[in-house]
Protein backbone atom coordinates (compact mmCIF):
# COMPACT_ATOMS: atom_id res chain seq x y z
CA UNK A 1 0.00 0.00 0.00
CA UNK A 2 1.16 3.24 -0.64
CA UNK A 3 3.52 5.01 2.27
CA UNK A 4 1.07 7.81 2.64
CA UNK A 5 -1.70 5.50 3.83
CA UNK A 6 -2.63 5.68 6.86
CA UNK A 7 -5.11 2.73 7.56
CA UNK A 8 -5.95 0.41 5.06
CA UNK A 9 -8.90 -2.31 4.85
CA UNK A 10 -8.59 -4.76 2.68
CA UNK A 11 -11.78 -6.96 1.24
CA UNK A 12 -12.64 -7.06 4.72
CA UNK A 13 -15.56 -9.94 5.17
CA UNK A 14 -16.94 -10.32 9.21
CA UNK A 15 -19.47 -12.66 9.72
CA UNK A 16 -22.43 -13.32 12.58
CA UNK A 17 -22.74 -17.16 12.81
CA UNK A 18 -24.42 -17.47 8.96
CA UNK A 19 -24.86 -13.86 8.43
CA UNK A 20 -22.30 -11.65 6.42
CA UNK A 21 -21.96 -8.54 8.09
CA UNK A 22 -19.70 -6.86 6.52
CA UNK A 23 -18.73 -8.44 2.80
CA UNK A 24 -15.55 -7.72 0.66
CA UNK A 25 -15.17 -4.04 2.12
CA UNK A 26 -12.52 -2.24 1.55
CA UNK A 27 -11.13 1.25 2.78
CA UNK A 28 -8.79 3.48 1.76
CA UNK A 29 -7.29 6.31 4.62
CA UNK A 30 -4.75 8.47 3.75
CA UNK A 31 -2.32 10.12 6.35
CA UNK A 32 -3.73 13.56 7.51
CA UNK A 33 -7.13 12.51 6.34
CA UNK A 34 -10.51 13.11 7.34
CA UNK A 35 -12.86 10.35 6.15
CA UNK A 36 -16.50 9.16 6.57
CA UNK A 37 -18.11 6.34 6.16
CA UNK A 38 -22.08 6.51 6.41
CA UNK A 39 -24.82 4.08 5.48
CA UNK A 40 -28.32 3.25 7.56
CA UNK A 41 -28.37 1.25 10.33
CA UNK A 42 -27.33 -2.38 9.71
CA UNK A 43 -25.37 -1.57 6.76
CA UNK A 44 -22.13 -2.80 8.37
CA UNK A 45 -20.46 0.45 9.63
CA UNK A 46 -19.89 -0.75 13.52
CA UNK A 47 -18.69 -3.69 12.56
CA UNK A 48 -16.15 -2.62 9.96
CA UNK A 49 -14.79 -0.48 12.57
CA UNK A 50 -14.73 -2.59 15.14
CA UNK A 51 -12.45 -5.18 12.64
CA UNK A 52 -10.18 -1.81 12.15
CA UNK A 53 -9.84 -1.41 16.11
CA UNK A 54 -9.17 -5.12 16.41
CA UNK A 55 -12.60 -6.00 18.76
CA UNK A 56 -13.71 -8.29 15.94
CA UNK A 57 -11.39 -10.78 13.88
CA UNK A 58 -12.41 -10.28 9.97
CA UNK A 59 -12.96 -13.99 7.94
CA UNK A 60 -11.02 -13.31 5.35
CA UNK A 61 -9.10 -9.89 4.47
CA UNK A 62 -6.16 -7.74 6.34
CA UNK A 63 -5.92 -4.47 8.28
CA UNK A 64 -2.69 -2.36 7.63
CA UNK A 65 -1.72 0.64 9.92
CA UNK A 66 1.34 3.19 8.31
CA UNK A 67 1.93 0.03 6.17
CA UNK A 68 2.39 -2.35 9.20
CA UNK A 69 -0.14 -5.29 8.73
CA UNK A 70 -1.97 -5.42 12.04
CA UNK A 71 -4.68 -8.36 10.94
CA UNK A 72 -3.73 -10.60 14.06
CA UNK A 73 -2.89 -7.79 16.32
CA UNK A 74 -4.91 -7.33 19.44
CA UNK A 75 -6.78 -4.77 20.26
CA UNK A 76 -4.73 -3.99 23.31
CA UNK A 77 -1.69 -4.18 20.71
CA UNK A 78 -3.32 -1.27 18.12
CA UNK A 79 -3.81 1.04 20.95
CA UNK A 80 -0.17 0.33 20.62
CA UNK A 81 1.01 0.39 17.50
CA UNK A 82 -1.34 4.25 17.17
CA UNK A 83 -4.92 3.39 16.28
CA UNK A 84 -7.70 4.29 18.93
CA UNK A 85 -11.58 3.96 18.62
CA UNK A 86 -13.87 6.05 20.19
CA UNK A 87 -16.62 4.03 20.45
CA UNK A 88 -20.66 4.83 20.76
CA UNK A 89 -22.00 5.78 24.10
CA UNK A 90 -19.85 8.21 25.26
CA UNK A 91 -18.38 5.11 27.53
CA UNK A 92 -16.57 6.41 30.96
CA UNK A 93 -15.79 4.64 34.32
CA UNK A 94 -18.79 6.45 36.18
CA UNK A 95 -17.21 6.71 39.54
CA UNK A 96 -13.48 7.45 38.21
CA UNK A 97 -12.48 11.31 38.22
CA UNK A 98 -12.20 13.09 35.26
CA UNK A 99 -8.65 13.51 35.21
CA UNK A 100 -8.52 9.77 36.36
CA UNK A 101 -11.02 8.68 33.19
CA UNK A 102 -7.90 10.93 30.62
CA UNK A 103 -5.47 9.32 32.57
CA UNK A 104 -6.02 5.83 32.24
CA UNK A 105 -5.74 6.21 28.16
CA UNK A 106 -1.73 6.66 28.84
CA UNK A 107 -1.26 3.37 30.33
CA UNK A 108 0.90 2.46 26.72
CA UNK A 109 4.78 2.55 26.32
CA UNK A 110 4.35 5.42 23.43
CA UNK A 111 2.03 7.77 25.73
CA UNK A 112 3.38 7.51 29.12
CA UNK A 113 6.72 10.19 28.13
CA UNK A 114 4.19 12.47 27.56
CA UNK A 115 0.91 12.37 29.81
CA UNK A 116 1.42 15.67 31.08
CA UNK A 117 2.01 17.53 27.58
CA UNK A 118 -1.40 15.13 26.08
CA UNK A 119 -3.45 16.08 29.41
CA UNK A 120 -2.62 19.49 29.07
CA UNK A 121 -3.49 18.77 25.09
CA UNK A 122 -6.85 17.19 26.19
CA UNK A 123 -7.67 20.29 28.36
CA UNK A 124 -7.27 23.09 25.81
CA UNK A 125 -9.34 21.25 23.43
CA UNK A 126 -12.00 20.50 25.97
CA UNK A 127 -11.78 23.49 28.59
CA UNK A 128 -14.91 22.06 30.61
CA UNK A 129 -13.26 19.15 31.38
CA UNK A 130 -10.27 20.86 33.06
CA UNK A 131 -12.65 22.71 35.06
CA UNK A 132 -14.61 19.53 36.36
CA UNK A 133 -11.37 16.88 36.72
CA UNK A 134 -11.93 16.25 39.73
CA UNK A 135 -15.37 15.31 39.46
CA UNK A 136 -16.53 11.71 38.89
CA UNK A 137 -17.28 11.29 34.93
CA UNK A 138 -21.13 9.76 35.98
CA UNK A 139 -22.20 13.66 37.38
CA UNK A 140 -21.11 14.73 33.75
CA UNK A 141 -23.17 15.86 30.91
CA UNK A 142 -23.73 13.10 27.70
CA UNK A 143 -21.45 15.71 25.60
CA UNK A 144 -19.34 15.80 28.64
CA UNK A 145 -18.42 12.45 28.89
CA UNK A 146 -18.51 12.25 24.80
CA UNK A 147 -15.38 14.93 25.35
CA UNK A 148 -13.82 12.36 28.05
CA UNK A 149 -14.05 9.73 25.72
CA UNK A 150 -12.46 11.49 23.16
CA UNK A 151 -10.07 12.78 25.61
CA UNK A 152 -9.38 9.16 26.95
CA UNK A 153 -8.32 7.84 23.16
CA UNK A 154 -6.20 10.93 22.40
CA UNK A 155 -4.16 10.41 26.07
CA UNK A 156 -3.08 6.69 24.45
CA UNK A 157 -0.81 9.63 22.02
CA UNK A 158 -2.73 7.81 18.42
CA UNK A 159 -2.25 8.93 14.56
CA UNK A 160 -5.09 7.16 13.42
CA UNK A 161 -8.20 8.04 15.29
CA UNK A 162 -11.71 6.10 14.73
CA UNK A 163 -14.77 7.40 15.75
CA UNK A 164 -18.37 5.81 16.03
CA UNK A 165 -21.33 7.56 16.25
CA UNK A 166 -20.18 10.33 18.34
CA UNK A 167 -23.21 12.42 17.66
CA UNK A 168 -25.51 10.29 19.15
CA UNK A 169 -28.30 11.36 21.39
CA UNK A 170 -26.29 14.97 22.16
CA UNK A 171 -27.65 18.34 21.54
CA UNK A 172 -26.78 20.06 18.43
CA UNK A 173 -24.99 23.14 19.80
CA UNK A 174 -22.85 19.70 21.66
CA UNK A 175 -22.32 18.11 18.13
CA UNK A 176 -21.13 21.54 16.70
CA UNK A 177 -18.77 21.71 19.54
CA UNK A 178 -17.03 18.90 19.31
CA UNK A 179 -17.00 18.49 15.30
CA UNK A 180 -15.25 21.79 15.94
CA UNK A 181 -12.83 20.06 17.98
CA UNK A 182 -12.35 17.58 15.46
CA UNK A 183 -11.64 19.63 12.73
CA UNK A 184 -8.53 21.45 15.02
CA UNK A 185 -7.14 17.65 15.96
CA UNK A 186 -7.28 17.12 11.78
CA UNK A 187 -5.52 20.82 10.49
CA UNK A 188 -3.84 21.98 13.73
CA UNK A 189 -2.59 17.93 14.97
CA UNK A 190 -2.41 16.56 11.66
CA UNK A 191 -4.47 13.67 13.24
CA UNK A 192 -5.89 11.08 10.64
CA UNK A 193 -9.52 10.47 10.99
CA UNK A 194 -12.39 7.92 10.21
CA UNK A 195 -15.40 9.00 11.46
CA UNK A 196 -18.96 6.38 11.33
CA UNK A 197 -21.61 9.16 11.70
CA UNK A 198 -25.77 8.40 10.33
CA UNK A 199 -25.93 12.28 9.92
CA UNK A 200 -25.21 12.17 6.61
CA UNK A 201 -25.21 15.73 5.46
CA UNK A 202 -22.81 16.78 8.74
CA UNK A 203 -20.08 13.91 7.63
CA UNK A 204 -20.15 14.58 4.11
CA UNK A 205 -19.47 18.37 5.04
CA UNK A 206 -16.88 17.88 7.27
CA UNK A 207 -14.71 15.47 5.15
CA UNK A 208 -12.12 15.07 2.43
CA UNK A 209 -13.34 12.25 1.44
CA UNK A 210 -16.47 9.98 1.88
CA UNK A 211 -17.46 5.76 1.47
CA UNK A 212 -21.07 4.91 1.74
CA UNK A 213 -22.23 1.47 2.86
CA UNK A 214 -25.45 -0.99 1.91
CA UNK A 215 -25.68 -4.67 3.07
CA UNK A 216 -22.09 -5.19 4.36
CA UNK A 217 -20.64 -3.93 1.19
CA UNK A 218 -19.37 -0.19 0.01
CA UNK A 219 -21.43 0.94 -2.71
CA UNK A 220 -20.21 4.16 -3.41
CA UNK A 221 -17.02 6.60 -2.71
CA UNK A 222 -15.32 9.62 -3.54
CA UNK A 223 -15.04 13.40 -2.34
CA UNK A 224 -18.45 14.75 -1.53
CA UNK A 225 -18.09 17.58 -3.29
CA UNK A 226 -18.11 15.53 -6.10
CA UNK A 227 -21.13 13.38 -5.62
CA UNK A 228 -24.61 14.32 -6.41
CA UNK A 229 -27.72 14.23 -3.82
CA UNK A 230 -29.40 11.35 -6.14
CA UNK A 231 -26.15 9.57 -6.14
CA UNK A 232 -26.06 9.51 -2.48
CA UNK A 233 -29.90 8.94 -1.87
CA UNK A 234 -29.56 5.61 -3.93
CA UNK A 235 -26.47 4.17 -2.28
CA UNK A 236 -27.45 5.27 1.02
CA UNK A 237 -30.74 3.57 0.73
CA UNK A 238 -29.96 1.28 -2.14
CA UNK A 239 -32.95 2.56 -4.50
Amino acid sequence: MNKNTALYLNCIKADYGDFAAVDEASLVIPKGSMVSLIGTNGSGKTTLMNVAAGLIAPSSGSVELNGKDITDMSAEARVCEGLSLVPQGARCFARMSVEDNLLAGSYVKRARAKTSKLLERVYSLFPSLKDKRHQPAGTLSGGERQMTAIGRALMSDPSVMLFDELSLGLAPVVISDIYERLKELNRQDGMTILLVEQDTRRAMRMTDHTYIMLGGRIVLEGDPSDMSEEAVKKAYFGI
